[in-house]
């Protein structure tokens, strides 16, 4: 045997060790936390890249670590304050657009399914107040959910640093700062739009409500009701720091060079697991541990918070199988080869091939990496075309019409409990909206400075 054969193993024994006391020492850590946590020390014990580290975790432990960020915050009572606040300093009228609002910053950094989960919470807890309102009609979940839907949806697909925009650039060949500025231009009366004003026009129309079990778990329960609640700038804290570190990692990419040691470690703390494993644990720490809550209990109740999004994690897998089949059988191909038929401006083009391969495909990735591969040649030769638009063109068409061979679809169905129907007439139509006003604006912006 090496000395590196006996370093592996004395590695991977104390790992074991360090789980076993994670989970039944004084701090009872949930199982799915301790093996992340230990995860992550073997990964570092034995000389592994933190972007390998990363890439070795499950994808699928963000939604479950978003899961288990919002009971904490639930049971803490944050997000009840944080909905009495909102409730408080606005009217009726006016909480979409203070979600919209809310929803905005978390989007900056949040993929949509990742910043979905982490507003769910917060979106039960005052739509739960609002439909207490005796003058209020129709859907409180409909009317406070869609603003979130339309914000995160339009951030998603027009700003970097999510991948979408990104991968468009990087064929592109052209700059992040000019997409990004493009990106949140367009964003605004896209989100409005597709957010405070459709569901104004929407909520009165349906009566969608979610499951008892995930309002039980997303909302402050009487007990903790009447408990002490901590600061709440500390939960604020707690419930943004994913998105923070996130966004440190954005800067980060703007501004350090690529193969920095500064620009590692802000890439390895902003990855969405990362950055939600660490908001977990900083919330267990402040929020109960240093206020001596039970970690027994707490654990009970993170282990019953993961049951109710297991469901939805099974369909929205299942999509993803969906859109993987439609994918592999090349479907993607014959729509460029459609759009080579027909004679249209780059820019509308470009949405016009995103789209329609998101569509077909159920990926909105697929679409933009295949729009922007195919106009990436006329993107050199053509020096009048503005580069930024393109992109943020293509990133606008991956965005219409998600439907059910997309898994942020099935999300929103499960989340809200809603009927197919139902959620053709949310997420479908508001993403079409975010999509459409999202072209309108690229080409305003074209028509007043035409060349970047």
């Amino acid at each position: 045997m090496t000395h590196l054969d006996i370093q592996l193993l004395l590695t991977a024994l104390v790992s074991v060790l360090v789980l076993v006391a994670l989970i039944v020492s004084r701090l009872k850590m949930h199982p799915l936390l301790a093996l992340l946590v230990v995860s992550v020390g073997v990964g570092f014990a034995t000389g592994m890249e933190p972007g390998n580290i990363v890439k070795q975790l499950t994808n699928g432990a963000g939604k479950t670590l978003g899961a288990m960020l919002g009971k904490i915050l639930a049971d803490a009572g944050i997000t009840e304050q944080i909905a009495e606040a909102i409730l408080k300093h606005a009217s009726d009228r006016m909480i979409p657009w203070a979600m919209t609002l809310v929803a905005f910053i978390v989007g900056i950094p949040m993929f949509f399914e990742v910043g979905l989960v982490v507003m769910l919470p917060l979106i039960f807890s005052v739509a739960r107040k609002l439909e207490g309102h005796a003058r209020f009609k129709g859907s409180a979940y409909v009317y406070v959910g869609v603003p979130v839907i339309s914000a995160l949806a339009a951030m998603h697909g027009m700003v970097p640093p999510h991948p979408g925009p990104l991968t468009a650039i990087a064929t592109l060949k052209t700059a992040v700062g000019p997409t990004m500025l493009y990106g949140f231009l367009a964003a605004i009366p896209a989100m409005i739009l597709g957010g405070p004003l459709y569901g104004a026009f929407i909520s009165p129309r349906m009566s969608t409500r979610p499951d008892q079990t995930l309002l039980d778990q997303f909302t402050i329960t009487e007990k903790a009701e009447n408990a002490q609640r901590p600061g709440i700038g500390l939960g604020v804290l707690a419930a943004l720091l994913p998105a923070i570190l996130m966004l440190v990692h954005a800067v980060a990419e703007m501004v350090l060079p690529k193969n920095s040691p500064a620009m590692q470690v802000a890439g390895f703390l902003g990855n969405p697991l990362i950055a939600m494993l660490l908001g977990v644990l900083f919330a267990i720490v402040a929020l109960v541990v240093a206020r001596g809550g039970d970690t027994e209990k707490l654990r009970d109740a993170l282990g019953k918070s993961l049951k109710p999004i297991a469901s939805i994690i099974m369909i929205i897998a299942g999509g993803g199988a969906f859109q993987q089949m439609l994918t592999s059988a090349k479907v993607g191909d014959a729509i460029v080869n459609l759009t080579q038929q027909f004679a249209f401006p780059p820019l509308i083009l470009g949405w016009l091939i995103a789209m329609l391969l998101s569509v077909s495909t159920g990926s909105a990735t697929v679409g933009i990496v295949g729009a922007a591969g195919l106009l990436a040649p006329l993107a050199g030769a053509d020096p009048s075309l503005n580069l930024p638009l393109l992109a943020l063109s293509i990133g606008c068409g991956s965005l219409f019409f998600n439907y059910a061979n997309h898994a942020g679809f099935w999300m929103v169905k499960e989340s809200f409990g809603m009927t197919m129907g139902e959620a053709t007439k949310t997420i479908s139509v508001v993403q079409s909206i975010v999509a459409v006003v999202g072209l309108v604006m690229v080409l305003i912006f074209n028509a007043a400075m035409p060349v970047h």
